[in-house]
């Protein structure tokens, strides 16, 4: 795909009211998409909504991505209002933040659905719509924690893991069919998702520079485009998360230096965000 190939392809965005999925949003309808976006507040999805509808055609969807018949509802609509699927884009997630020690089994269960079950159900409604449109793309975005152990993000992390092992996967069985599928393996983006409970974050966390929701889009936009099957954000930390995943030894030892700038820089957010 060229970056104008967009232009009247139908996408479909998950936890699109907000941070990565408004991000995404505005980028693709300035490259002419028609959007399919979807959030659990029907509220907040309309009025972001109002704000594309002068540059494009837009359908909300006010829905759980965890509820399967939701789900099957979502596919056919959006395949009926516009006549063909060409792009989802997986982005909603949930974190119940907290040791796995912490966590309610509801709590749990409720992360795999919404991470983890849901895009590889959404991606299986999705696919025969894009393959019969002549070829698209899946994108889920992930996290850094789906590349490395994290502590105090157990189930979170798993779940990550795995929307990263099921993007290889499929991106090798689809490899020369036309659909494009990777993932955006972002470490802090500069949204609500982490700065609303900045307390409850791990400090480690802090310790990567941070991306904005833009850059995280434009990275989906390059995924959707077959550029490459996985962009990790910032890159460095990629590199710096495939260390620690090779070598657990080292991850331990850098562990405490990390927690240790990630500490200094929640200082710097959180005065930053008391002088706006």
């Amino acid at each position: 795909m060229s970056t104008t190939s967009f232009k009247d392809k139908t996408v479909i965005i998950t936890g699109a009211s907000a941070g990565v999925g408004a991000a995404c949003a505005r980028l693709f309808a300035r490259h002419g998409a028609k959007l399919v976006l979807v959030a659990r507040g029907e509220k907040a999805l309309n009025n972001f909504a109002d704000t594309l509808r002068g540059q494009t055609k837009v359908m909300t969807v006010a829905m759980d991505v965890a509820n399967e018949t939701a789900c099957i509802k979502l596919i056919e609509a959006a395949a009926s209002k516009f006549g063909a699927i060409h792009v989802l884009i997986n982005n909603a997630g949930l974190h119940h933040r907290g040791d796995f020690v912490s966590q309610t089994p509801e709590n749990m269960a409720q992360m795999v659905d919404v991470n983890l079950r849901a895009p590889l159900f959404l991606t299986g409604l999705a696919l025969p719509h894009i393959k019969k449109s002549g070829g698209g793309a899946v994108v889920m975005v992930g996290s850094l924690a789906g590349r490395a152990p994290l502590q105090g993000a157990s189930t979170y992390a798993s779940t990550k893991a795995g929307i990263r092992a099921f993007a290889y996967s499929l991106a090798d069985e689809l490899m020369d069919t036309g659909i494009h599928v990777g993932v955006v393996s972002p470490g802090p983006i500069d949204t609500a998702f982490i700065m609303d409970s900045i307390d409850e974050v791990e400090d480690i966390v802090y310790s990567q520079r941070m991306s904005s929701a833009e850059e995280v889009a434009s990275a989906v936009l390059a995924i959707a485009e077959g550029e490459q099957v996985e962009i990790s954000l910032p890159a460095s930390a990629g590199w710096l998360t495939t260390l620690g995943y090779l070598l657990p030894g080292l991850r331990r030892r850098l562990r405490p230096a990390l927690y240790a700038k990630g500490r200094k820089n929640k200082d710097k957010y959180r005065n930053r965000t008391k002088t706006h």
